[in-house]
């Protein structure tokens, strides 16, 4: 008992030491961050160096690629989908799947054609028409999974069919309804840019709440005797991001401008990623994603988790088609088919949400959808044909699993899964 006692002052000099030593040193954090990296925690870094390679590798092809309207008309395109994809990450978390996006946001696109167009009704009436079928799918999924056990691969794909189908029926022989193209909907979608004063001060946010986050951050862990992160190294970081966003908004506004339903979509990734990485709910979809039953042990219920997912992701497969049905300024039969599936789960899992579920951000959508745009249009100034669009597509998908299924074997091999 005795020969305890003088160790014990030892001991917490020696870890406030270590603390202080971390805090002045930044090459301390560099190291950890590779520490990270090397048992698999690669968080950004694939779809970041694949977006650098894409952009140089068309810019060689074809200098119009990067032309700042071309990025502009990207930027209006990622969005639609992009909605889609942010509803992709929410079921993924869980480790499950939903098929039927596509078809959920081809029958919203048909509901405001109808409501809005052919019955009168007020676009707004129509938008809240959608949005509530929407969630109610999201709900018939989710009981069919949670109380019958029906496999959600099975249930989507029945749910694919039949939203499909409801689409062709209420669109009826015409198969296509024209939007009003002065409609603010349509404007919205299509032509509506932010003002550039307005763009440059949203730009400088990200840096902002950062470096706010940051002082937060190292005021909590320096109270608990924790090693923190160097100033320098936080107010690199937020400088950093500032620069990049900044100029990012004054080479787009040398074109046309921000778009303002990219800015929308940029403010619902910024909202979900909040409620998946900082309230209750977001995480227990991480830990029922982890291991349902363990979840379920700690007294998290599980069931409602499941049926916030599958919910939270018709609805934002609801508002991707309503969103596209404006870039069109038509609803038709082909509205949420082709490539929209595709797209959407392969731009969730490129940009970093592991299919096994537990693992993913909202960010992984927007990065996922930047990364499958930019691809098809670069293939469309090279005039290249759909085909080989589908084959390159498929074929980054596959990169970007194999990239999550090594990573998550190192992450286990290291213990950190």
């Amino acid at each position: 008992m005795t020969t305890n006692k003088p160790l014990l002052p030892e001991t917490r000099l020696d870890r406030s030491d270590e603390r202080v030593d971390h805090q002045d040193n930044i090459f301390g954090l560099l190291r950890a961050y590779i520490t990270r990296i090397k048992t698999g925690d690669l968080g950004m870094i694939p779809v970041v160096l694949g977006l650098i390679i894409i952009s140089i590798v068309f810019t060689l092809l074809n200098p119009i690629y990067m032309a700042p309207n071309n990025l502009v008309n990207m930027l209006f395109d990622c969005a639609t989908v992009g909605f889609i994809s942010l509803g992709i990450v929410c079921v993924l978390l869980l480790g499950e799947i939903d098929l039927s996006v596509g078809s959920m946001s081809g029958l919203a696109s048909a509901i405001i054609g109808v409501l809005w167009v052919n019955q009168g009704w007020s676009v707004v009436g129509a938008i809240a028409v959608a949005l509530a079928v929407g969630a109610v799918v999201g709900l018939i999924y989710a009981e069919l999974y949670s109380r019958l056990g029906m496999p959600s691969f099975v249930a989507t794909l029945a749910g694919l069919l039949a939203l499909l189908g409801m689409q062709l029926y209420i669109l009826g022989p015409s198969g296509s309804i024209n939007l009003p193209y002065v409609s603010p909907l349509v404007r919205f979608g299509q032509v509506l840019v932010m003002p550039g004063w307005m763009a440059h001060i949203f730009a400088l946010l990200p840096g902002i709440v950062m470096l706010a986050q940051g002082f937060r951050t190292r005021t909590r862990r320096a109270a608990a005797n924790l090693s923190c992160e160097p100033l320098s190294s936080l107010w690199a970081r937020s400088l950093f991001m500032t620069a990049v966003f900044e100029f990012m908004v004054f080479y787009l506004n040398i074109g046309r401008g921000v778009p303002w339903v990219f800015g929308l979509f940029i403010l619902v990734v910024v909202v979900l990623n909040y409620a998946l990485k900082r309230t209750k709910w977001g995480r227990s979809m991480f830990a029922v994603g982890g291991n349902r039953e363990a979840a379920r042990r700690s007294g998290i219920n599980v069931r409602g988790i499941y049926i916030s997912a599958f919910m939270i992701c018709s609805v934002l497969a609801t508002t991707g088609g309503i969103l596209a049905a404006s870039r069109l300024a038509s609803a038709s039969q082909q509205a949420g088919t082709g490539d929209v599936n595709l797209n959407a789960i392969a731009a969730a899992v490129i940009g970093g949400t592991s299919l096994f579920g537990g693992r993913g951000s909202a960010y992984s959508a927007l990065l996922g959808i930047i990364v499958i745009q930019c691809i098809s249009n670069g293939l469309t100034l090279l005039n290249l044909p759909s085909s080989l669009r589908y084959m390159i597509t498929g074929g980054v998908l596959a990169i970007a699993v194999i990239v999550d299924s090594v990573a998550r074997r190192s992450r286990v091999t290291h213990g950190r899964a």
